[in-house]
């Protein structure tokens, strides 16, 4: 059978069920594990005709939120609240891989303008960043130390206000999304913009990599986790332009439940992030090595917590489903 011809024969059976696990609709236990097993078949169905499909992609997470379902009455476990950072997250997360895309993109694209656009007008940082940070920095320079900054106050102090700050950031990220993904993609495209122009400031006084290599110890995972925050907000706002089949209420509820999920997500990033800043970053006379260890190890934790190890869970989910 065609995948179309698949996806004709089974669309209203997969949104039927799909909108009763949404609304929470009451279904008898019977009813959930008879169309549990009906979507587990097609998914196993799926999984050996069309195993690149979007097809699979989609009944994978419908199984996903059928299982959350089913056992949401049993016992919590202890570690509940790991359990959804170590499964339920990475499972759940796969389906908007490809928002974290064109969140990354837009953010990527205001950085190179930030760049560009303070490469060639010196007044645009002044403009972007205030005079006071510009003429701090510029004093901080000329005592030798550019990222002074990065020095005051006390480590603890640092590190909570921070760390309140970057989670404040990364719900008004989310919350943008509410006036449909344009606003979330203006909260990104400005950030961008600031970044662009931040480092491109140390550049004009030849300091990039001595700055950058201060900075990104904790901006690794701070940009990171602002460009998935924004991801949260433009599914969210997609909600309301995109509706689909559902009424618009409804796909606005959903998109903002599964925003507020992937703002949730961040929070343990933050912290680690305002961590490295506030008893680190302060130490920038470091070895070069040790720098680059904790900035590249920062990026690949990323990297791999919201890329690579959704794919990877999602695909053994798939694989046991089948098996099962």
């Amino acid at each position: 059978m065609r995948e179309a011809a698949f996806v004709k024969q089974n669309k209203e059976k997969w949104i039927a069920f799909e909108k009763a696990i949404t609304l929470n609709s009451k279904i008898s236990p019977d009813q959930l594990a008879d169309h549990y097993i009906q979507l587990t078949n097609d998914l196993a169905y799926a999984q050996t005709y069309y195993p690149d499909s979007k097809a699979l992609q989609y009944l994978n997470s419908l199984a996903s939120q059928a299982h959350q379902k089913i056992y949401k009455n049993k016992k919590e476990s202890k570690n509940r609240i790991v359990s959804f950072w170590k499964y339920e997250f990475p499972l759940f997360f796969r389906q908007h891989q490809r928002m974290l895309l064109f969140s990354f993109l837009i953010f990527a694209i205001a950085t190179a303008i930030g760049a560009i656009s303070a490469l060639n007008d010196d007044s645009f940082v002044r403009l972007i960043l205030g005079d006071g940070y510009v003429n701090e920095t510029l004093n901080n320079i000329d005592k030798g130390d550019p990222t002074a900054i990065y020095k005051s106050g006390s480590e603890i102090g640092t590190f909570l206000g921070i760390t309140i700050n970057n989670i404040r950031v990364a719900f008004l990220a989310y919350a943008f999304g509410v006036i449909t993904s344009l606003g979330t993609a203006y909260l990104l495209f400005s950030n961008g913009v600031m970044l662009g122009a931040f480092f491109t400031f140390f550049y004009n006084r030849d300091l990039l990599f001595e700055a950058s290599k201060s900075i990104w110890l904790h901006g690794t995972i701070e940009i990171s986790v602002i460009v998935i925050a924004g991801c949260a907000g433009m599914v969210m706002g997609n909600s309301i332009l995109f509706p689909k089949t559902y009424s618009r209420k409804v796909s606005f509820l959903k998109g903002a439940k599964d925003g507020l999920k992937i703002v949730v997500s961040t929070i343990p990033f933050f912290i680690i992030a305002g961590f490295i800043e506030g008893f680190i970053t302060r130490y920038s006379n470091m070895p070069v090595w040790l720098a680059m260890t904790i900035i590249f190890s920062s990026l690949a934790l990323i990297i791999f917590y919201y890329v690579i190890y959704p794919i990877i869970l999602n695909k053994k989910h798939a694989t046991q489903t089948y098996t099962a």
